[in-house]
């Protein structure tokens, strides 16, 4: 498998070949690069501090500030580089503990043939039933809009979501000849599960990472819009989204710029994701 999905590039390095091969791979890669290398290396290349006021709140871009300067004065340039570290350990910590969690309950559900199935369904249906964004609003409300709270409550409200998908895929390879011929062989059931359904359904699981990670960001960023996530002088990308909304008529591109840099990295890794199931597709054909 993994000498179908890698393949060494021209200087010995190991390029992945769902991206060598696919030019969306190729463009989200590129993407997903450039804005990791902003999140690390921003706030040493920021030209000013962060939180340092500089100049006339809402002054539009030019002389040393290239972005102008936000709602209180600070360097948006500045921010936008310092902002991403933030935000993509909220997103990526919530995306991974989504997984955790949403994974093992579709694997046990579709696995099941007791009632084990329509419990963990109806529990799940549960959780599905109540608006993202009215579940959020009431954990931040109750418990603080702190980091962990934030990625708690984006958990809760998208696990659901991935429990469903992998229960359905799980219930269509179980019933295969390849699991029937591992049950016959005495194997235990989390050991079916890991070995020979879990590496079968990757292809879905790989297609809704790009979709499950957007929508962290987007939930972790409209919490933050509403002033009830992170709490100022964060320097966060969605946080910066709603500081500056009040001067959207005197420097539009403090709000437009973290804005872009989100849309970027949810179109980067979507784009991966797919070229990853586009691969997953071609082998399979070719097998």
């Amino acid at each position: 498998m993994t000498a179908n999905i890698h393949e060494r590039g021209a200087r010995g390095l190991s390029v992945p070949r769902f991206v060598s091969n696919d030019l969306g791979g190729k463009i989200g890669l590129a993407l997903l690069a450039v804005i990791l290398l902003v999140a690390v290396l921003g706030p040493e290349l920021a030209p000013n501090d962060s939180n340092a006021f500089v100049g006339i709140p809402g002054q539009g871009p030019g002389g040393s500030s290239p972005l102008g300067l936000d709602f209180l004065g600070r360097d948006v340039l500045s921010r936008v580089l310092s902002g991403g570290r933030s935000t993509l350990l909220l997103g990526g910590a919530a995306t991974l503990l989504i997984y955790a969690v949403g994974v093992p309950i579709g694997l046990a559900a579709g696995y099941a043939t007791s009632a084990l199935d329509p419990l963990l369904m109806r529990t799940v249906d549960v959780f599905l039933s109540i608006p993202a964004l009215l579940v959020m609003l009431l954990f931040v409300t109750a418990f603080g809009g702190g980091r962990g709270i934030l990625v708690l409550a984006v958990v809760v409200v998208l696990f659901p979501g991935v429990a469903r998908i992998v229960r359905a895929a799980t219930s269509e390879v179980a019933t295969t000849g390849y699991v029937d011929a591992a049950a016959a062989r005495g194997e235990t059931a989390p050991a079916i599960l890991r070995r020979e359904i879990l590496p079968n359904i990757m292809s879905p699981l790989v297609a809704d990472l790009g979709i499950r990670f957007g929508w962290s960001i987007i939930l972790i960023a409209s919490v933050n819009f509403l002033g009830l996530g992170l709490k100022p002088p964060t320097s966060d990308w969605g946080l910066m989204i709603s500081e500056n909304r009040d001067i959207i008529s005197i420097n539009p591109v403090a709000l437009v710029a973290p804005a872009i840099v989100l849309a970027l990295l949810i179109i980067a890794v979507n784009l991966l994701g797919d070229a990853y199931v586009r691969q997953l597709d071609r082998s399979g054909a070719q097998r």
